[in-house]
């Protein structure tokens, strides 16, 4: 009888450090927060719980899901344009910023269950005046987010270029 509870504390033990592990992030993102992804080379997964947007031929090892707009606006200003929008939603946080490589990383919880995705932002100057960026959304956990990375890109796009 002693041995079975040791047994069952031991399996116990495991499935919290499991969940502990896989709730603060998997395996693939075990990375400080301040390490930006380099969008260049990034390999997305075969799990469709990813969105990536990105200007044309910005992306060499992987096809965004969508294109992005050249803005009519500098680098800097496009930076604190997202970094004031992210600062102000909710359900953000951990928030890095590199005003010098024009990146910024972020934490966004889901509402219902609470899961943490990982997003990635970076700002592209074009020319004088003329700027695009790329973001890269993804779930820490599952196979699928049933359109949340998604929406979250298409809703924090929108708040940075209509206002």
């Amino acid at each position: 009888m002693v041995r079975r509870v040791k047994k069952s504390q031991a399996i116990w033990s495991g499935f919290f450090a499991f969940v502990a592990l896989t709730n603060g992030a998997s395996a693939g993102t075990l990375c400080a927060m301040s390490d930006f992804i380099n969008f260049q080379s990034l390999k997305r997964p075969a799990s469709p719980n990813t969105y990536l947007v990105a200007p044309d031929h910005h992306c060499l090892a992987s096809e965004p899901d969508a294109s992005t707009p050249v803005l009519a606006m500098s680098g800097r200003g496009l930076f604190s344009k997202f970094n004031e929008v992210i600062a102000s939603e909710r359900s953000f946080g951990k928030i890095e910023a590199d005003a010098e490589s024009l990146r910024l990383k972020f934490v966004a919880t889901t509402g219902l269950m609470r899961f943490k995705d990982d997003v990635d932002i970076e700002i592209i100057p074009i020319s004088d005046g003329e700027t695009s960026f790329a973001i890269y959304s993804r779930s820490r956990v599952g196979y699928s987010d049933l359109g949340a990375n998604r929406k979250r890109v298409t809703k924090l796009i929108e708040r940075v270029t209509t206002n």
